[in-house]
């Protein structure tokens, strides 16, 4: 599998919103229930980078197999250190190492601006897929939401993870060992 990782780009957007809305229309990563357009997920892209968080790609020889970006996990300043990651896989690319390739990618992209702590929101407890991709990159689950979502007719948990980044809690932020 030939597969990039780098920086999103604003001509990658309809492609992010293209596998976003496949995600909402037919997934349980995303709890909406219906895809923003394009204009929208540009805004919330723009957001994100403005806040200085990475928003990565995955490009393919056949195109975007997938996106990630990493965000606030709550607004208050306590929280800052800490970040919310968010894959997306391609329709047909799961199971094929993209979903792998933009985690490690982000994780590192997070270390690198010195955030200290990931969480992983994972909705549905049967995401054994990204439950199983987070345990292999270091998160440990910390919790679950059961039956906090209502979504495709039926409840869904959230199953919450968690790993530390860089100097994690070992040393005060800011603070580089």
């Amino acid at each position: 599998m030939s597969l990039t990782v780098r920086p999103s780009e604003d001509a990658d957007l309809p492609a992010i919103a293209a596998v976003y809305a496949h995600a909402v229309l037919h997934g349980t990563a995303s709890f909406e229930t219906q895809p923003p357009d394009v204009a929208e997920m540009a805004r919330r892209r723009a957001a994100l980078l403005a806040g200085g968080y990475p928003y990565l790609v995955a490009q393919g020889r056949d195109g975007l197999a997938g996106y990630a970006y990493a965000g606030p996990y709550r607004t208050r300043p306590a929280y800052r250190w800490c970040v919310e990651d968010s894959v997306y896989v391609a329709p047909g690319r799961q199971g094929s190492g993209v979903g792998r390739a933009l985690l490690t990618a982000l994780v590192e992209a997070c270390e690198a601006r010195d955030f200290r702590q990931m969480v992983a929101v994972i909705g549905d407890s049967a995401s054994a897929g990204s439950i199983r991709l987070h345990e292999s990159l270091g998160f440990a689950r910390v919790g679950v939401f059961r039956a906090i979502g209502h979504k495709h007719g039926r409840w869904l948990d959230t199953v919450l993870m968690q790993r530390a980044l860089g100097a994690g809690d070992g040393a005060p932020p800011g603070a580089v060992p």
